[in-house]
This record gives structure tokens, C-alpha cells and sequence, in this order.
């Protein structure tokens, strides 16, 4: 966490003139520490410094001529960082963030704009990932696919020229396999429309949430619905089998702290 000591300090101000009302952060017995409310003084600090940075380019690409035809995609590699090093944001309703398998770390801001393609102030629920970004750009552009480049990856170019246009029907897949310092643990998961199965490598556990009625994750289905959950486990694996996902593997020298 780094921000300009200008910013900080006008966010402390801030701070100081509107205290939180009751503690910023709360002990969650399932993923720890977590962050409830916005009040951390240096990432609103960062935050401002982002949206600055990108007022400039697009300042720049005005003041060129080419800001109607240029497409401008923003979005974020993870969900914000609320379950360690200060938890300094908070992703609620989402379950935890950064470093995790539930909706707090993988579901990501995405805003695209592009003034001479695209209308402007349009929204869609279409469920998307990162690697669509490739395929996407190459259609808007006019180029062929690249199967072979982007095989995970689908174009929802539609979508964007028509938020009401339904992408073909498909499960999106992770995996996870090692620690990380946000105290995330291996796992891999897998969402089917409403539905998302994640599997836990150090024992084996699974949970299936279902998110149009928790996007929260705060209800584990697994023991209601045993044959999806099953389906999801075979998906994910069969996945992982494909693209050649490497596993984790035991430690001989493991002693766990007493």
C-alpha cells in the first residue's frame, strides 16, 4: 500500500471529520479478519491516484483526435484485498477477496467504452472472464479468432454492442494451486449459471453456493444437492485434465505448529 502523502493526509482529514460508526473491521470465523467499512485512509489515497491516471490518457487521447475510435477497457486481475495486510478495502455483499475462491476475490469491475462503436450508460448480467478480453478485441476489431491462442476465452462482442444478446451457455474454471499471503489455500472451482462448486485440495472438501439466491456464499449446498455436486466436480476435473493443470503436491517435510 503506497499512495502520494498529499492524498493520504486529505483522506485522514476526511476521516477524522466522518469516523466510521462502529469498528472497520470484524472478525469473520470463516475467513478471518475482514474489512466492513471503506475507511482506510492511503488505498483511498491509491484509489484517486488510479482514477487520475486514467483521466490523463483518455485527457490525452482527446486532445490526438482519437478518443471516438479508441475502445478503452477497464478492469482488475482480483477482487479487492479485505482478508490481510490491513484489509484495506471491503468487497461486502462478496465473500472475502483477493487470494480466494469465493465472490470477493474473482468477480471483477469491467467497463468498457468506445464513443463511435458503442452506446454509452448500458449495463449486462452476461457472465464474462478475462480471457474473452482476447477473442473480444479481435472480433471488434475485425480480425479472425485465434482458437489457438485463446482457447479458454469466447468474444462477447455481441453483448457489448447489445447488452440484451445471450452468450452460448458454458462453465468458467479456476485454479488455485498454492498459498497465497491474502491466506487463501490450493483450491479450484468452477460456475455453471447460477451455480459454483469450489474444491479444496488440502482435503478434498467441496461447496456449492448458489449465487442469484446468496451472492454473499454464506449457505454451503453441498449435502442438498449431491448429484450436481458430482456433475461440477466431474466438469472441473475433466477441465483440468485438458488444459494440463498442475496439482499440488504433498510436502514429506511438513510439521504442522503445535
Amino acid at each position: 500500500l503506497q499512495a502520494k502523502p498529499s492524498l493520504v493526509a486529505k483522506y485522514q482529514a476526511k476521516l477524522a471529520r466522518n469516523p466510521p460508526a462502529g469498528p472497520a473491521l470484524r472478525e469473520d470465523p470463516r475467513d478471518g479478519m475482514v474489512r466492513v467499512q471503506q475507511s482506510h485512509p492511503t488505498y483511498a489515497a491509491m484509489v484517486e491516484s488510479l482514477d487520475t491516471s486514467v483521466g490523463r490518457l483518455v485527457a490525452a487521447l482527446e486532445e490526438l483526435g482519437l478518443r471516438e475510435n479508441t475502445l478503452i477497457v477497464f478492469t482488475s486481475d482480483n477482487g479487492g484485498l479485505s482478508t490481510a495486510e490491513g484489509s484495506p478495502t471491503s468487497n461486502l455483499p462478496l465473500r472475502a477477496g483477493k487470494g480466494w475462491a469465493y465472490e470477493g476475490g474473482v468477480r471483477e469491475p469491467l467497463i468498457v467504452s468506445w464513443p463511435r462503436q458503442l452506446a454509452a450508460g448500458r449495463s449486462s448480467d452476461a457472465l464474462v472472464s478475462s480471457p474473452d478480453l482476447f477473442p473480444t478485441l479481435l472480433e471488434l476489431a475485425g480480425l479472425p479468432p485465434e482458437p489457438g491462442l485463446h482457447v479458454d476465452g469466447v468474444s462477447f462482442a455481441a453483448v457489448l454492442r447489445d447488452p440484451a444478446a445471450h452468450l452460448a451457455e458454458r462453465s468458467l474454471f479456476w485454479h488455485y494451486p498454492h498459498y497465497s499471503n491474502q491466506r487463501g489455500k490450493p483450491h479450484g472451482a468452477v460456475r455453471a449459471g447460477r451455480w459454483k462448486l469450489i474444491e479444496w485440495f488440502e482435503d478434498g472438501r467441496s461447496e456449492l453456493f448458489d449465487l442469484e439466491a446468496d451472492v454473499g456464499e454464506a449457505k454451503d449446498l453441498s449435502a442438498a444437492h449431491p448429484e450436481l455436486v458430482s456433475r461440477l466436480l466431474g466438469q472441473l476435473r475433466s477441465w483440468r485434465k485438458e488444459v494440463g493443470a498442475r496439482m499440488p503436491t504433498p510436502n514429506p517435510n511438513y510439521r504442522p505448529k503445535p
